[in-house]
């Protein structure tokens, strides 16, 4: 909790920083790690400033929510019982909480905080942009491709088998044993 924010890694922010509602958020739990206060203090200075807070700045996840995320998280760091479930941060109410924590490790791990959300914005738009670029690829090459997925499709079916087995096959009646109880089965006396 103590470790000075310039040897804060970016990949331990990153990691904090789940979609939730379809939004990129983070947790009042991971927030107060990263800032170095108790949750409870945060939340407290949150409650304090509450009009600084709006609906799409951050909102308190619903049990069923909070129990769902910590299902897809092997390891929590927010075990325990708790009383209530952790407040969910969008990536404007985390550069709210700069105003309402003063402290000079709360600004400089908000300022490493927004460069997480630009370097995510960045992947997501190359991401996205690959995608674009390879649905034109394939609008344009459709047709030159479809002899070769239809060529592929083709040795991907078993071939019909339509000559007769070659070998020797003797057809008889199987065999029929005594039992040591004298009726008549299908196995061997010992």
């Amino acid at each position: 909790m103590n470790e000075p924010c310039s040897v804060l890694p970016a990949e331990r922010i990153e990691r904090a920083i789940f979609v939730i509602r379809g939004q990129k958020m983070m947790l009042s739990t991971e927030l107060a790690e990263l800032y170095g206060v108790e949750p409870k203090v945060l939340v407290q200075a949150v409650k304090r400033n509450r009009e600084r807070f709006p609906e799409d700045f951050m909102f308190q996840l619903t049990n069923r929510e909070f129990a769902n995320l910590k299902s897809q998280i092997v390891t929590s760091s927010w075990g325990g019982l708790r009383r209530a479930t952790p407040y969910a941060f969008t990536e404007q109410g985390v550069a709210m909480l700069s105003s309402v924590l003063r402290s000079k490790r709360a600004v400089q791990v908000n300022i490493e905080i927004m460069r997480a959300f630009v370097r995510l914005r960045k992947i997501l738009a190359s991401h996205a942009d690959l995608a674009r670029k390879l649905e034109a690829l394939e609008k344009k090459y459709d047709s030159q491709f479809k002899v070769v997925f239809d060529a592929i499709r083709q040795l991907m079916t078993p071939p019909v088998s339509s000559r007769k087995k070659i070998g020797f096959q003797v057809k008889e009646k199987s065999a029929v044993y005594k039992t040591e109880k004298g009726g008549r089965k299908g196995s061997i006396l010992r």
